[in-house]
Order: structure tokens, then sequence, then C-alpha cells
């Protein structure tokens, strides 16, 4: 194959720039797009030359198209994947990958009969070069072992007027949660990609706290993990101006990423050894100040199509797998139902008891949506470090 041909379902707030990233991509085409909405679909497949559909099946089973990216809401990426799957096509879903831990497991389960076949996700802060440097010193060692976490962000802010420009958006029904399902799936993905997953969480989500919606908009989350590390994970999309700071608390120092700087106050001896080992009583060891430098490279969408393309293409690898993405699935589905039970959670997940939570919700919602229709300036949604 010298060519990945992809095809795009729904043609959104997300689908729309995806098809100027991937007219933008060595290696790749774009041949086809997808969405219920046939003015739309019609409109924007004139204008970019392609063919238009209005069936996900449809376009799946045509022959115009090698890859899918889905960027439809939530609930029908499973559906979409698995079909896509079934009919011989590399799948690259928009985040979340599911709304709940069962229904990604579904996907995996699809994409193991399909091993031939490459499915990505879309995580573009794993392209951040910022985070990159985390990462990467994070698994040097070169931080020690990590103690404590505290990561705050709050700077996702959005207006009663965005819940209501879709009627899909926080509803138990239609998107499956709110922030923690909508902003934050980056920001839990880099959560377990740099910490690894939790063996306990407690969480307090507020519904509807700050807005007119029946989901997530308000949440404070406690979390430990196997080697007694602890951390909180706050969020929400009602403050303003809002915080996002990481501190990391760790055998050798603080570490603090926030304001797109790297902060290492480095202690010059190890913390356990010099506090079983010091004469004394309430002074604590030396630091070293530094600004760690790192290649400033923001994150970006079009570094995962074309990662994905490289990697169909040639065998390079992927930014994140697809089924990294049931990990965020998880520790979000975890932190709803400890606020809900009003207990500790304990992972992994019981999927089936989260499904049926859901289901619950769903089915018992009395939430009536009111939407009203407008532009939506999406380029200013994405979070600030």
């Amino acid at each position: 194959m010298k060519e990945l041909r992809f095809g795009i379902v729904g043609i959104g707030n997300m689908g729309g720039p995806h098809m100027g990233f991937v007219k933008d991509t060595a290696g790749a085409k774009l041949s086809a797009i997808c969405d219920i909405d046939r003015k739309k679909a019609d409109e924007k497949a004139a204008k970019a030359g392609v063919k238009a559909y209005y069936d996900s099946t449809e376009m799946i089973k045509s022959g115009d198209i090698d890859a899918v990216i889905i960027s439809t809401p939530h609930y029908d990426h499973t559906p979409i994947a698995i079909e896509a799957f079934k009919n011989g096509l590399h799948v690259l879903s928009e985040k979340p990958v599911a709304v709940h831990k069962a229904d990604a497991l579904k996907m995996i389960e699809a994409h193991k009969k399909r091993k031939d076949l490459l499915f990505g996700i879309m995580f573009q802060m794993r392209t951040d070069g910022m985070y990159m440097k985390l990462k990467q010193l994070l698994e040097s060692g070169e931080f020690g072992e990590v103690r404590r976490i505290n990561w705050i962000i709050t700077n996702w802010f959005r207006s009663q007027r965005y819940y209501d420009s879709g009627g899909w958006r926080a509803t138990w029904r239609g998107e499956g949660g709110g922030v923690l399902f909508n902003q934050c799936p980056h920001n839990l993905d880099l959560f377990q990609w740099f910490f690894g997953m939790p063996s306990k969480i407690r969480a307090f989500c507020d519904f509807g706290k700050y807005h007119k919606i029946e989901v997530e908009d308000n949440v404070t989350a406690y979390c430990e993990y196997p080697n007694g590390a602890s951390a909180v994970f706050i969020t929400t999309t009602g403050d303003a101006p809002g915080t996002n700071r990481l501190e990391i608390t760790c055998e050798r120092g603080r570490v603090v990423v926030e304001n797109g700087k790297i902060l290492f106050n480095r202690t010059e001896v190890p913390l356990s050894k010099y506090c079983m080992t010091t004469d004394k009583q309430f002074e604590g060891p030396a630091c070293w100040n530094t600004e760690i430098p790192y290649k400033a490279q923001g994150s970006s969408h079009q570094k995962v199509i074309e990662a994905f393309t490289k990697a169909v293409l040639h065998g390079d690898k992927l930014v994140a797998r697809g089924e990294e993405g049931l990990n965020s699935v998880e520790i979000a589905n975890a932190m709803i139902l400890s606020s809900i039970k009003g207990e500790t959670v304990k992972l992994p997940l019981n999927a089936a008891e989260y499904e049926k939570v859901l289901k619950g919700l769903v089915k018992t919602s009395k939430y009536k949506k009111e939407v009203k229709k407008g532009d939506v300036d999406f380029g200013s949604s994405f979070n600030k470090k």
C-alpha cells in the first residue's frame, strides 16, 4: 500500500478539522466523509472533492477507504469501530475510546480478531514536548519513586451556552458523562501514562453544580497506588480563570509542571536516606532549584494522524494504541461509581456493574435539554498548560 485512504465519520467540531489534517499528511488521502446531517456532509464533501455518505455502514462497506477516523458522539465509537474491524479497516478513534469499560473491551476484543489491522486513539497531548520530557524523566528514574501526586485542572471553563449547543452534550444518554468524558480524557490518559493505574479510587462528583446539566461538572478524586503512593485529581468546567498545575512529590524532591515549565526542586540526597540519617530535627535536605529544558512543540492532532499513517504504511509506532484508551475510561468510570455509591472503588473496575449503573441513569433521567444552535469557536476550547 502506497497511500492510506481515510474516511471520517462525524464532521462536527472535531471531524471537520480532521479533514484538513488528513489532507496535510504525507501518504494519506481523504477519500470519503460521513455525517447524518446530509446538507453538512454534501457541502463539506463538495468543498473537499470527496464522496459523501450519510450512513457509516455504507461508507465502511464501500471499498472507498482503508481506514476510518471516528469523530462521532461517544456511544457511537464502539459499534462503528467493531464494524470497521469486521470489514477490514484500520481504526483511529477520537477520545474517549468508549463511554464505559464494557464497551471499550468489546472494541479491544474485535481488534484481537483482526491483528493485521491497526487501532489507534487520538491522544494528541502525548505529542506535547513538555509532557514527552516529563514522561522520559519519570521512566529514567531521575525523580526517584513517586510518593504523592496532585493535579488541579480547572481551566476547562464551559458556559451554559456551550452545553446548550448540542442535544447530546452533558447527558447520560447522549454523552455518558461530563467533564471526565469530554474535557478530561486527555488529562486522565496522561495521568495513567505517567503514573500507572491506581488500585483504589474515592471520588466526589457534583452533578450539575455550576450548570443546568445532569452529569458531573466538578470532581475531586483521591487515588491510591500499589506502591503506597497517593494522588488527588481535581477538575471542573465551572472555574475561571482556572488552574493547570501538576505537582509530584518524589524521592528526589518535588516537580511542578505549570505555565509551560517543568520546575524541579532536587534534593542533594534521597529523601528517605536523609530522613533516617540526619541529626537535624526540623531542617530538610538541601535542594537544587532547576527548570528542566525541553524541546518546545505543542500537541497536535496532525501528529497523531501522521504517526497512524506511517504505522500502516511503514510499520512505525502509533502515538497511542486504542487499547490504551481503556485506562482513562476505567478511571473516569471508577470516579463516577465511587461518588454514586459513596464508597471507595477498587480497580480493576467491575465493568458489568458500572454498565448497569449507567443504564440506570439513562433510564431514570428526567432531564429535558433545550438546544440552542449557533456557531462554536472550537479553536478556543483547547486546554492551556
